[in-house]
């Protein structure tokens, strides 16, 4: 299946006080947060471009490696929303992945059933078990105890047919409405169903100095 993956990669690393975008973070290798998260994509051949929706400087400045494949730059919007917005627009393949710069430890057979998944279906999740209790809360006080094995934590990449994705895009940009996920767009403005993948707990978002490895 070719796809083009949109890799969100705009911030300022607020809650890990860095004073600079996390993505450009180096980690134990000496590569940054984003380069771990773009080179599964990289050495993928069904992968026919890399969006990443990002600083042009700071990419560049970061950058000083030659690869043949195709690499284009979207400029980062003030919210993740309006990033992937931005990320849409460039894509070109009929199907595109949307995943965040700060999951550098997404595994290839992840990647390969999210796509597998993609075969038979308009969008398709990378999801978790969650293994804690979930509760309702109002005004400091438990209103509500959600079932376990209903609940699942949405990870990405989060695949879709493009046109799909942008047109739900479109709707939310009407309704002045921001969704949780790229996933809650489409649940909110279309009746496509969205698969649920089962993924693995290793595929942790990169948030404060603690997610660190």
């Amino acid at each position: 299946m070719k796809y083009s993956v949109i890799i969100v990669a705009n911030g300022i690393g607020s809650r890990m006080n860095l004073g600079y975008n996390k993505a450009y973070l180096k980690l134990d290798d000496d590569r940054t947060i984003l380069r771990h998260s773009m080179d599964l994509f990289m050495n993928d051949e069904e992968c026919k471009e890399i969006i990443v929706v990002t600083s042009a400087d700071d990419f560049y400045a970061s950058w000083n490696e030659f690869w043949s494949g195709n690499i284009l730059i979207a400029r980062g919007g003030k919210t993740r929303q309006e990033s992937v917005y931005n990320g849409l627009f460039v894509a070109r393949e009929d199907y595109v992945l949307v995943h965040d710069a700060a999951r550098p430890y997404l595994e290839l057979e992840d990647l390969e059933a999210l796509k597998e998944a993609l075969k038979n279906n308009d969008g398709a999740v990378l999801c978790v078990p969650c293994k804690d209790t979930i509760k309702k809360v109002s005004d400091t006080y438990i209103e509500e105890t959600y079932k376990r094995e209903e609940l699942y934590q949405a990870q990405t990449p989060q695949g879709f047919k493009r046109e799909l994705l942008l047109d739900c895009f479109n709707k939310a940009i009407e309704d002045n409405y921001v969704g949780t996920d790229d996933s809650s767009l489409v649940e909110k403005y279309s009746n496509t169903k969205v698969k649920l993948v089962v993924g693995s707990y290793n595929n942790i978002k990169i948030t404060t100095e603690e997610d660190l490895r």
